[in-house]
């Protein structure tokens, strides 16, 4: 398995951050967002726009898309940890394989401060958090400006 990191100083090209919005959105099914969503998190990660930045972790086998995780700054601490995991995503017919806790581990190696993560209630992704140390410590509210 390869691994590339991308952050400010390592950024891909227009045609693989297409690439691996198109795989989020895919790949995270029910648990994902819309596409300019992604998109979002993607150019904050990378620091394309005014933000602490972060950085994206992407896995292959030969040239397949394995695994990809999004994960930004939060510009705090103590109060509200130091960054966000905001997307991770496993391919689908690589799932049951140990990449994805492979790179939840990288990741959480890969982030100066402690990690946030939002996870439903439903998602078979909880499971893995739990084993890799996350707890539940707040239950979270949003509230939500109509336009």
């Amino acid at each position: 398995m390869n691994i590339i990191c991308y952050d400010e100083n390592n950024r891909p090209c227009a045609a693989e951050k297409k690439a691996m919005v198109e795989f989020l959105f895919l790949h995270l099914e029910n648990f994902g967002d819309a596409r300019t969503d992604i998109e979002k998190a993607i150019a904050y990660a990378l620091k394309e726009t005014a933000s602490p930045g972060g950085f994206i972790l992407k896995s292959l086998q030969n040239e397949t898309m394995t695994c990809v995780v999004v994960v930004t700054k939060t510009g705090m601490s103590g109060f509200v940890p130091e960054n966000l995991l905001v997307y991770i995503a496993t391919n689908n017919a690589y799932r049951g394989q140990g990449i994805g806790k492979k790179m939840m581990q990288l990741a959480l190696k890969t982030a100066q401060g402690n990690v946030a993560l939002h996870v439903e209630p439903h998602n078979p992704a909880k499971l893995l958090y739990e084993k890799l140390g996350f707890t539940n410590k707040y239950l979270e509210m949003r509230y939500i400006k109509s336009q």
